[in-house]
């Protein structure tokens, strides 16, 4: 349902909306010597779709709030919507950014079939005299609408099959700086996850096209793991870089003594950069990552997985799982214009994409002839420095792939 709050904000100049100004005493203020808050209201129609929900319309209201910079500290947006496969919906998400160094994001969603979301993210590197870097994830929701294909590169849309996905856990991470761009990240990661009857009911369901014997964890399973990461970054900000390089190596394990349903451990590499023009109205961005996953009977979620918003954007989520994976994402981000409607600022983006990966049983089996090709073109709008909505159209061998989200794809 979050996405349904970005494409509130690529939509936003074509309809009315206004600005007001109530005193602090009323509203709490982003900033806390603002004697008065601006707020920005903004009702809306929204129209969503993605590869495995298909279409969901509704209404939104959202309300920017901003701090004494002019800068958009706080976003709420109460909305409600409809999807023939999940009935009537109502979510409330929020996104707080009370300082440059610490930001708050939750969601809270009901359907009246199936779905369910309710989940919060912080992040905090204040601590220490910002030197300690804090992150959590909590979450309990329910996608009615996930997707199985079978396993490997060449797993075919004949036989996509639906299930619910019910999860509830968490995932957290502290990290220290070793020297100048370099942190080291210590997380711990809880995942518990039942397989249901899904809410697509053109599609077969996953139990009964599919037995435990041929997908591990298609009864359910657990994952208690523990990961060490080595961070290297000179990116200008954490989540909308405009220049600089990250690089990221992980290595985690998940034990059976602590409550894991299967033992494995995954190694991960991500290198992704970002290099602008002078006045950064074109931005060439890209990202190469790897994974393998190694064990026995390794639950099919906990496998190496491509498709969706943020990998292979010509095709739906989940659409191929294996041990190991390949992604190379490149994309020309071009500032169109700039334009500031009802008092927001926003930057107006196109963003044409390629994006190339696969999976295999092992990165030792990698064929280049397996890989997925599939382009595509972006629209975002940009509201510095801290929101992002987009709509991605990807193009792959299944055919079109639309998707609506928040933040960059990578």
């Amino acid at each position: 349902m979050r996405a349904l709050s970005l494409l509130s904000l690529i939509l936003f100049s074509l309809l009315s909306g206004c600005t007001s100004y109530l005193p602090s005493t009323v509203i709490p203020a982003p900033s806390p010597a603002q004697p008065y808050v601006k707020v920005v209201t903004i009702p809306l129609p929204v129209i969503a779709t993605s590869p495995n929900e298909g279409v969901t319309y509704g209404a939104l209201t959202a309300f920017l709030l901003h701090n004494d910079k002019d800068e958009v500290s706080y976003l709420f947006a109460p909305q409600v919507n409809r999807n023939e496969n999940f009935g009537t919906t109502g979510t409330l998400y929020g996104a707080l950014y009370p300082s440059p160094v610490r930001s708050i994001e939750f969601n809270l969603s009901k359907s009246s079939k199936v779905n369910s979301d309710y989940e919060v993210r912080l992040r905090d590197q204040s601590l220490m005299e910002r030197q300690l870097e804090v992150n959590a994830f909590l979450y309990n929701f329910t996608d009615g609408s996930a997707r199985f294909f079978g396993f490997g590169p060449d797993s075919s849309a004949d036989n996509e099959t639906n299930f619910a996905d019910r999860e509830f856990g968490y995932t957290v991470s502290a990290g220290y700086p070793l020297r100048n761009n370099t942190v080291l990240f210590l997380g711990d990661r809880l995942r518990r996850v039942e397989v249901d009857e899904g809410a697509v009911k053109r599609l077969p369901n996953l139990q009964q096209r599919f037995s435990t014997a041929d997908v591990p964890g298609i009864d359910g399973f657990s994952t208690h793991a523990q990961s060490v990461s080595l961070v290297y970054s000179t990116l200008d900000a954490a989540a909308m870089a405009s220049s600089g390089v990250r690089a990221r190596a992980t290595v985690e394990g998940s034990l059976a003594a602590l409550g894991s349903s299967a033992r494995f451990v995954r190694y991960e590499a991500e290198v992704k950069g970002f290099f602008p023009v002078p006045d950064s109205r074109f931005i060439s961005a890209g990202r190469f990552a790897f994974g393998q996953v190694s064990g026995g009977s390794i639950p099919f979620l906990e496998q190496s997985i491509l498709g969706g918003e943020n990998t292979l954007r010509g095709y739906g989520k989940n659409r191929f799982i294996e041990n190991s994976y390949v992604l190379c994402n490149l994309e020309e981000r071009i500032r169109l214009f700039r334009w500031e409607v009802f008092d927001v600022k926003a930057d107006w983006e196109l963003a044409p994409f390629i994006d190339i990966g696969g999976v295999m049983d092992s990165l030792g089996d990698f064929k280049a002839g397996e890989l997925k090709v599939n382009p595509g073109i972006g629209f975002r709008a940009v509201v510095r420095p801290n929101i992002l909505g987009r709509i991605d159209v990807g193009w792959g061998k299944d055919g079109a792939a639309v998707f609506v989200g928040l933040g960059y794809p990578f």
